[in-house]
């Protein structure tokens, strides 16, 4: 009968395994996140005349579409066509598709970021398309910014439409437009290998009678999509939404469901804007040393999040320039910093920061080393695990001891069972002379636990990881395992921690301590593999530790750990 039940119960778990496999394989994150690549137009995306209803306005007289700003009168005459080729740009890190019209960058793909593992086309994250709008926008607008004109987007000129980085350590794409009063604007992005950013810069030549006078903005355009990176589905999700630093709030939030409600603005000397995902962002930094106005916006279903720069004015037959940087790529601690402060934030570990950020640094150390992030998860597990050895040691020993005693404590239950109060006295003294806490096994799980959400953010946020394979059949430890052996081997291990320790005297307690191997096996089928990793590699080095305890104790050595 009891082989008949364990050839029951191996079957049942075999079907159950199978069908949940099939279920990930129909169902599962990676179905919900197959979205084609679509390849951007060919054409102008602003060849229609109004295209200016796409500029906000910090003006008075806005019309209701307008999410291009306008805070004068733009009073010079816009000529606009119906085609104009997209300029393609194509450095080491970057690929980029810039609009003639308005010199929008309308798509931005990452050539050293794969769409998905082992495809062979890059991530693309600003597009503008049928299936997503994310656009990076720019311009002049006030009293005689080309923007700010009724009739549409300046329609600017360059020399080609084609340029590569190849062995250059810099390029410099210049996009010309020559107003009818005779001022020429020349919109100019410089890019530097190696790096995300790109430097962008209006230089404007008066060669008018007239003084000229403008406001540079910046602005990231983005519909309510889904975020395209965001590959898991259980557990925490990374942050999807706008971020701005002000000299108010170095890191302040303002997600879509905020700009459905009301506009944010502030304004604030220097600071930046970000529109933010999993492992990637895009960002407008303004040139150090000026006041800016930040705002955002909610138009014709898109969120719309920016900056202002004061009013400057160019004295007839002068030049002048204003500049901002323009970041699009992944959440690379090294390269942000280096951008603007605060900028790293980006990389949001949450209320954990504290513990997230050296446990980041000591990843990232260990890599250095060993050259495979599996294994240096299993390191920092090890540090982790010999930082709080004498705590788990001291924790270890009283579910050590509470298990050697518990035939005695089963006895003072059966004696005094009537009699709580006795029975509660007795059993204190029995802890007392023992040097028993009944407590200490919460202890290793109490201090384990905000290292373990602290490194799941390390995992989730740490673009390195992406794509980062292990050994065998795991070849992106930021997704689940698609076999789900580390959850099983995981669970595995927890049901031999439990009897290791001792057995809950409350019957009810001890049922559900049973079913807890079950329940964290299935919560844990759909977590990051290396997430799973590290719980796993902790529980091994815990059943070690506790077995060599419950060992000394039971033969009444008393050896310290």
């Amino acid at each position: 009968m009891d082989v008949q039940r364990v050839i029951l119960i191996a079957a049942l778990a075999l079907v159950s395994y199978l069908m949940v496999l099939q279920w990930n394989e129909d169902y599962g994150p990676a179905q919900k996140q197959a979205a084609t690549q679509t390849q951007a137009p060919s054409v102008s995306a602003y060849a229609d005349p109004d295209a200016n209803s796409e500029l906000p306005t910090a003006g008075s007289a806005e019309p209701a579409s307008a999410d291009i700003p306008n805070v004068g009168s733009g009073d010079q005459p816009v000529k606009t066509t119906g085609n104009a080729k997209l300029i393609h740009v194509t450095t080491d890190v970057l690929e980029l598709r810039i609009d003639p019209h308005g010199g929008d960058i309308i798509e931005a793909a990452l050539p050293q970021h794969d769409a998905t593992l082992n495809a062979d086309q890059p991530f693309v994250l600003l597009e503008q398309n049928a299936n997503r709008t994310y656009v990076a926008q720019s311009g002049l607008i006030g009293q005689n910014g080309p923007d700010a004109n009724k009739n549409g987007r300046p329609l600017y000129t360059s020399a080609q439409t084609e340029y590569t980085l190849g062995d250059q350590d810099s390029l410099t794409v210049d996009l010309t437009f020559t107003q009818d009063n005779g001022a020429v604007i020349t919109k100019r992005f410089t890019f530097e290998k190696g790096r995300y950013r790109v430097g962008m810069e209006y230089l404007v030549d008066n060669q008018s009678e007239a003084p000229w006078q403008g406001v540079l903005f910046g602005q990231i355009k983005r519909d309510g999509s889904p975020d395209p990176s965001q590959q898991t589905s259980m557990g925490m999700q990374s942050y999807l939404g706008a971020v701005f630093s002000t000299t108010e709030n170095n890191y302040q939030k303002v997600n879509f469901g905020d700009m459905d409600e009301e506009r944010f603005s502030r304004t604030s000397q220097d600071g930046w804007v970000a529109m933010v995902q999993h492992y990637f962002l895009s960002a407008w930094i303004p040139a150090p040393g000026a006041e800016y106005t930040y705002q955002t916006r909610k138009l014709n279903g898109n969120y719309i999040a920016g900056f202002l720069s004061p009013s400057f004015t160019v004295a007839p037959g002068e030049q002048s320039s204003v500049s901002a940087t323009f970041y699009a790529g992944p959440k690379d601690v090294d390269q942000l910093e280096e951008i603007a402060p605060n900028l790293e934030l980006t990389i949001d570990y949450g209320i954990l920061w504290w513990i997230a950020s050296p446990l980041y640094m000591l990843l990232k150390w260990i890599h250095s080393l060993v050259g495979n992030w599996g294994v240096a998860i299993i390191g920092i597990t090890l540090l982790v695990k010999i930082a709080l050895f004498q705590l788990n040691a001291k924790a270890f020993k009283s579910m050590a001891k509470m298990r050697k005693f518990g035939p005695e404590m089963q006895r003072l239950k059966e004696q005094y069972g009537d009699d709580r109060q006795k029975m509660s006295q007795e059993m204190m003294k029995l802890y007392q002379k023992e040097k028993i806490n009944p407590l200490g096994g919460c202890l290793p799980i109490l201090v384990q636990m905000p290292v373990f959400i602290a490194l799941y953010w390390v995992l989730m946020e740490s673009v390195e990881l992406r794509h980062a394979p292990f050994f065998g059949y795991i070849q992106d430890l930021s997704q689940m395992d698609p076999y789900f052996i580390l959850p099983i081997l995981m669970g595995a291990t927890m049901f031999i921690q439990q009897l290791l320790n001792p057995t809950p005297p409350d019957p009810m307690q001890a049922r559900i301590m049973k079913m807890l191997p079950v329940i964290f096996t299935f919560f844990f089928l759909w977590f990051p593999a290396g997430l799973v990793l590290y719980w796993l590699v902790n529980n091994i080095l815990s059943i070690t530790q506790q077995w060599i305890i419950n060992r000394q104790i039971e033969a009444g050595e008393g050896k310290k750990a």
